[in-house]
């Protein structure tokens, strides 16, 4: 009974794929889904996590696909120094207070309030009011 619904699940994520292609993020919230959703409950589940992750995505992401190689100038540009971590530069860890120097999302990318960005490990990061990464821009 599971596997019918997540089957179901699954084809309606791939008929939604086409609409939500034309967005932003789909392709990373696509891949990011698909290996969660992987490990979560193998292969159905990844299909399931592919399409929910599409949709995320979609209307998650910060920066669109084309600000993201021009914000990179931006950062590269400033000379903004990098912080040194021990860990993934992931989407979700949670970054310290102190040591890490957080600056204002320029106005012309037009980021929702809130959302700062720092460098770590040589990779800007764009990190919500609570310092968890939101969007490594790579």
């Amino acid at each position: 009974m599971t596997n019918k619904i997540l089957l179901a699940l699954a084809t309606a994520g791939v008929f939604a794929l086409p609409m939500a292609a034309q967005a932003q993020g789909t392709l990373r919230g696509a891949a990011e889904g698909a290996a969660v959703g992987a490990d979560a409950a193998g292969p159905v589940g990844g299909i399931v996590g592919g399409a929910v992750g599409a949709a995320t995505g979609t209307v998650g992401g910060i920066l669109g696909v084309d600000d993201r190689p021009r914000f990179r100038s931006y950062v590269r540009d400033r000379g903004v120094s990098s912080y040194s971590w021990g860990g993934p530069v992931q989407v979700g860890t949670v970054l310290p207070d102190d040591g890490v120097t957080y600056y204002d999302m320029p106005a012309e990318y037009r980021a929702r309030p809130g959302y700062r960005y720092t460098v770590v490990n040589k990779q800007p990061v764009l990190v919500d009011r609570s310092r968890r990464i939101v969007e490594v821009i790579d």
